[in-house]
């Protein structure tokens, strides 16, 4: 059916009709997400926000009537441009979406709609002795929906996983409207096709998730964190692999460049050292007896790496005041630049080393301001480049080539949690098998043969 506006709004508007925006000036703040500014700003046709399953199925039949595309937001935090809206589409909004159904102890699970906030969850949890592992670094504002639009990891994942390992069963809306359950509520099942990772990391391209399943952990009865300074990254990536071989496994194992300590420490202030190049942030946890014995091999470790001025937590304040400070990094980049981008590449971890070096020779060549940490134990390197695009941009666009066409030469990917959205799809034949990458799409015409969800932002 060709697209007629007023009539299309009409109906939309119908199915929520006090939580809807369709005015000019009302659509502005969503034209954005935290992703690189476009050189040219979409507003989406409208904003609506459904309150249950219903109504969303109702908004997908109605923009499947009329060919709109549909983007799936809720807290628009997004890095890639998967939550910006496109030409002729609308944004479905997921804020009124944020109960907690239930929680059950006994079977470790919680049931959840996609608008809840991960840190909200889990101090929720804690009252019930559980936790929700994966710890994206923004989880004050980070959904559960858009961790699993994404698959987010976070600091944690070398230890526990990201979110498809907790993902256990998904309720979809399908592009003909329909509503489906991709698994049972159970931990364990392998019975018919896997649908339910099918939908974890699509990036709101195959459909529209309404409920989800989480499996939980019984929390640990303790976590220590230890900092290690060292003269140069490559020495702290060098530690960081030596760690890993000897046998320990620790929650995080964080990279910190000392750009990125100096910002936090104006920003954010925790005592960070700022005179040397890298720090390693490790999380130890689990039983007391254990992290005790555990600290004191990692003491060791970090000696005969080189590691300077040593310094382990003592209580769950330190604890928390530590992980304040790191997560506020992004924010204290801004500071440098007008702009900050932040980048998500993983290489494997013989290759971090060498990633590390490459990202310092790129940003000299292209003059750009790099402040590189990361997830080292699992390869995940994020560069955050603080520029300004007005005069910077051709120089970060050919930095961005060659960070990413290094990354795949190496056997890395383009991303570990933040997406492909609209800035990474270029490099997606290059990063995927060609057969793989044909049965993808062919998945996606099957899912949705409109291509009404988020329409251009896949393969």
């Amino acid at each position: 059916m060709t697209l007629n506006h007023k009539k299309f709004l009409q109906e939309l508007k119908h199915i929520a009709p006090h939580n809807f925006l369709s005015k000019k000036e009302d659509l502005y703040v969503y034209a954005h997400d935290t992703s690189q500014n476009p050189e040219k700003m979409i507003l989406p046709l409208a904003v609506v926000f459904p309150r249950n399953k219903k109504e969303v199925s109702d908004i997908v039949k109605v923009a499947s009537k009329y060919h709109v595309s549909i983007v799936a937001r809720a807290q628009g935090t997004n890095h890639c441009g998967s939550t910006r809206p496109i030409e002729n589409s609308i944004i479905v909004h997921f804020s009124f979406m944020n109960k907690i159904i239930q929680i059950n102890k006994t079977n470790l699970t919680a049931i959840v709609e996609p608008n809840v906030v991960i840190g909200d969850l889990n101090k929720e949890l804690d009252k019930y002795g559980l936790f929700f592992p994966p710890d994206p670094s923004n989880l004050a504002v980070s959904t559960i929906g858009g961790a699993i639009g994404l698959c987010s990891g976070g600091p944690r994942t070398f230890k526990y996983g990201n979110t498809k390992d907790y993902i256990i069963n998904l309720e979809v809306v399908l592009s003909n409207g329909e509503i489906i359950e991709t698994a049972k509520d159970l931990s364990k099942n392998v019975t018919g096709y896997n649908l339910t990772s099918l939908f974890v990391g699509s990036e709101g391209t195959l459909g529209l998730i309404t409920k989800a399943t989480l499996k939980l952990l019984p929390k640990t009865q303790t976590r220590l964190l230890t900092l290690a300074y060292f003269d140069t990254l490559q020495e702290a990536g060098k530690c960081s692999n030596e760690i890993i071989n000897k046998g320990l496994i620790p929650s995080t194992i964080d990279l910190i460049d000392k750009i990125t300590l100096q910002t936090i420490e104006k920003f954010n202030p925790c005592n960070f050292l700022v005179d040397k190049e890298a720090m390693l942030l490790i999380e130890l946890d689990g039983f007391l007896e254990n992290v005790n014995n555990e600290k004191k091999i990692l003491k060791e470790i970090l000696l005969k790496n080189n590691a300077k001025n040593i310094t382990q937590t003592k209580n769950e304040q330190e604890n928390e005041e530590i992980w304040r400070a790191r997560r506020s990094a992004f924010s204290a980049l801004t500071q440098l630049k007008p702009n900050v981008i932040t980048e998500d590449i993983v290489v494997p971890r013989d290759k971090i080393v060498d990633t590390i070096n490459k990202i310092a020779q790129l940003s000299k060549k292209y003059n750009i301001i790099t402040a590189t940490m990361g997830h080292i134990a699992d390869g995940n390197i994020h560069p955050n480049f603080a520029l300004d695009l007005k005069y910077e941009k051709d120089n970060f666009e050919k930095l961005k080539d060659e960070l990413f066409y290094y990354a795949l030469s190496i056997n890395g990917t383009l991303s570990g949690e933040h997406g492909i959205g609209t800035h990474k799809q270029k490099y997606l034949k290059n990063a995927i098998e060609k057969n793989a990458y044909n049965l993808m799409k062919e998945i996606k015409k099957l899912l949705d043969p409109k291509d009404i969800f988020n329409t251009g932002k896949s393969l």
